[in-house]
């Protein structure tokens, strides 16, 4: 049996191809089989370009049904999609595209000078507005579609998603369509997916999230999906009545719950909510319960292993716990001296499963360390499994700030701190916050004679980061405090900092 995704998702295809597949808000639609249509066109076009199965097409495009279509031709095709946050700047993207040595670069019109100047050698540029326009889909048109869906192997790469290092150098995932079939079927089955399901989704499509979890559980099961183009909490809660299911991070829910017209009435046709890419404070799952009468499915998953654990569709839920493995899916709690801990214990969470990715591209080194000996991945998550087999996370060992269901990894930020021209060093944090979950801070220290003013520093680094890494507050200081191994200790920093933004209103 052929392992491509794709061919997957068109055995989940209804009988009657007329059904709509995905509707935006703005009225228009597309059924199954201009879904299978429109994508097989984009294949077919990918291939007389010249791309062979295994190169990559790197994707910073606005969310738009055109871009759900690219992703569906890439896999059918063979291709590996490699997907950019649209927030990323040019010094970023720059360095993303070099690694990933892609064939063909798809981008938005407006960033098409700038990616010309960074793509590699013999890699084309091609353009899709949010609109559909661009030369992407008018080379389409004139396109024989593909014949058939490419014949992969699970092993086979499907999709590079980076995510960045710890010492500030993105590392690539790659995610096999064998992981990515496992873990949709897992889903599918845990989540009660079926063809009368209709997905709201407002999530960003160059992230896991949205991307592998949103449009997989849709396609894999027959389903209808809303394509919204960003989350807006009033468009979302406008559109809730038509919809079964709901995807988000935190920050959505925190933002749903200032709306006044969130109510039981406004979730009649809701089945399921569902919540991650960062802690949900329990006390969010209080308020969304009391006002909706819902309460919220948390699930624990990462860009390198897709979802590893879920709160259950039936039964127990519990505030603050990412719930019980997924079929399939393997979870241990391990101590310093790697060997498996007891129930209760607090360490190091490392999975096994088939939803474990390939390795880091082109970083043998990185693929080794983040494996043991006999196989499991080590998450750098830290948490314990109690008595019932649930799950609860309570640190990263990472230093991973989640802000908006983000990730932002400090030393990224400290290196941009460190190259201006005012700062010494730096040590970035996070800090909790009411609507984010949490919220990048930095601490600094000055160059001799210098006096770096916060607004300024800010305003620089927007210039040099996506804007969710941007810390949100920065404080200059004298020294940072360090151990007597001279490393800077960020818990005394957390803990000087945790009520940053306390004044904030809290959610509900």
């Amino acid at each position: 049996m052929n392992a491509n995704l794709f061919a997957l998702f068109e055995r989940a295809f209804p009988a009657d191809r007329a059904r709509v597949a995905l509707a935006t808000p703005a009225g228009g639609s597309l059924s199954y089989a201009a879904l299978d249509a429109g994508s097989a066109r984009l294949a077919g076009l990918l291939a007389t370009l010249g791309l062979q199965p295994g190169d990559r097409v790197s994707v910073q495009v606005p969310k738009s049904a055109e871009a759900v279509l690219l992703y569906l031709a890439c896999l059918r095709a063979g291709f590996v999609f490699h997907p950019l946050n649209d927030a990323y700047r040019q010094a970023e993207l720059a360095w993303l595209v070099a690694d990933a040595s892609p064939a063909l670069v798809v981008c938005d019109p407006a960033a098409a000078d700038l990616f010309g100047a960074i793509a590699p050698a013999g890699c084309r540029v091609m353009t899709l507005a949010d609109d559909g326009s661009g030369s992407l889909m008018a080379a389409a048109a004139a396109t024989t579609a593909l014949p058939a869906t490419v014949v992969r192997k699970s092993s086979d790469l499907a999709i590079l998603l980076y995510t960045s290092g710890t010492t500030g150098t993105p590392k690539g995932a790659m995610i096999t369509h064998g992981n990515l079939a496992a873990n949709v079927l897992a889903l599918v089955e845990a989540w009660g997916f079926g063809p009368a399901d209709r997905l709201l989704h407002a999530l960003p499509l160059y992230h896991a999230h949205g991307l592998f979890v949103g449009l997989g559980c849709a396609l894999a099961s027959g389903a209808s999906l809303l394509l919204l183009p960003r989350f807006d909490a009033a468009a979302v809660l406008a559109a809730l009545p038509a919809c079964t299911v709901m995807m988000g991070v935190p920050t959505y829910y925190t933002r749903l719950l200032q709306q006044p017209g969130l109510d039981r009435a406004a979730c009649t046709g809701v089945r399921l909510f569902i919540s991650g890419s960062a802690p949900l404070a329990p006390a969010t799952f209080a308020a969304f319960r009391e006002r909706t009468g819902h309460e919220m499915l948390e699930r624990y998953g990462m860009t390198e292993t897709g979802m590893n654990t879920s709160n259950p569709l039936h039964g127990e839920r519990r505030p603050g716990s990412v719930g019980l493995p997924l079929p399939g899916v393997s979870v241990r709690i391990t101590g310093s001296d790697g060997q498996p801990l007891p129930a209760g214990a607090t360490g190091e969470i490392e999975l096994r499963g088939p939803n474990v990715f390939a390795g880091y591209w082109r970083q043998p080194d990185k693929s080794a360390e983040a494996f043991t000996a006999d196989g499991w991945f080590r998450t750098g998550d830290q948490g314990h499994i109690d008595g019932d087999g649930y799950l609860t996370i309570s640190g990263r060992s990472k230093d991973l700030v989640i802000s908006g269901g983000l990730n932002v990894y400090p030393r990224e930020v400290e290196l941009a701190l460190e190259a201006l021209p005012d700062v010494a060093e730096a040590a970035v944090i996070g800090a909790p916050h009411p609507e984010f979950g949490e919220a990048v801070v930095a601490v600094v220290v000055a160059r001799a004679d210098a006096r770096p003013a916060e607004a300024v520093i800010i305003r620089a680094l927007k210039d040099r980061l996506a804007a969710y890494k941007v810390p949100k507050r920065v404080f200059i200081v004298p020294e940072l405090p360090r151990n007597a191994m001279g490393k800077i200790e960020k818990t005394t920093l957390r803990q000087r900092h945790a009520a940053t933004f306390a004044t904030q209103d809290p959610p509900g």
